[in-house]
């Protein structure tokens, strides 16, 4: 009886420990990163002064500045990433960036400084896919495929049976996807930027199974993967 006591203590803490891990891992947080996606922009706000100043957005993000009334159209200056240009205090006409490149990359605009750090998006709800993984994922298991570019991209070539909705509307349209929710998705865009902030928007709002087609219907062209117009 001692025996089957202990192996029975044994087996019921190995079982404890499992579900802890599977536990841990389904609610392994997501990094926090600075503002908010508005229309498929991460909105950054920038304060009038600022010395040491630390943003952090996910690559693939589109970011956006939105300044303090006080700034006098500063001039943005990220060195590393090839980034100059007179920035406006017109909301709605200052131009956006593409983040590329993940890393953490030293920044001045007018009187403000700081770091901007790009990470890789990383979720347990999220997997990168490549071209060939994507290809037997649809063969095998027929994910919903969607497309986050814009409609003239759409018409010269897409992915079968993929649904078009730009990233730009994809939070106005999340009605439309309702029934995917525990499904899974194929998300991809031209080289895997937008689809990267598309699964983004998708696992914030309750979705849990996102694949991203990593480098995007370029590779997939490349790897010659049919497209259809």
């Amino acid at each position: 009886m001692k025996k089957i006591s202990f192996l029975s203590i044994l087996l019921s803490t190995f079982l404890l420990m499992i579900g802890a891990l599977s536990a841990s891992e389904t609610t392994a947080a997501v990094p926090t990163v600075s503002g908010q996606i508005v229309n498929g922009l991460r909105i950054l706000p920038v304060p009038a002064n600022g010395d040491n100043l630390r943003l952090k957005v996910f690559r693939g993000d589109y970011i956006k500045f939105k300044l303090d009334e006080s700034l006098d159209t500063p001039y943005l200056s990220i060195p590393e990433l090839s980034i100059h240009r007179q920035l406006s205090n017109n909301f709605t006409e200052a131009p956006y960036f593409k983040m590329k490149q993940a890393g953490t990359f030293a920044f001045t605009l007018g009187k403000v400084s700081g770091h901007i750090t790009v990470i890789n998006y990383n979720q347990v709800k999220y997997k990168e896919v490549s071209s060939a993984e994507a290809s037997n994922i649809i063969g095998a298991r027929s994910p919903l495929i969607l497309d986050v570019r814009t409609p003239g991209e759409y018409k010269r070539g897409h992915l079968k049976n993929s649904v078009l909705i730009p990233v730009q509307v994809l939070q106005r349209n999340l009605n439309k996807l309702g029934a995917y929710k525990d499904q899974e998705i194929l998300v991809y865009c031209a080289t895997g930027n937008r689809s990267t902030v598309a699964s983004k928007i998708l696992i914030d709002n309750g979705f849990n199974r996102i694949l991203n087609l990593r480098r995007g219907i370029v590779d997939w062209h490349k790897s010659k993967y049919p497209v259809v117009n």
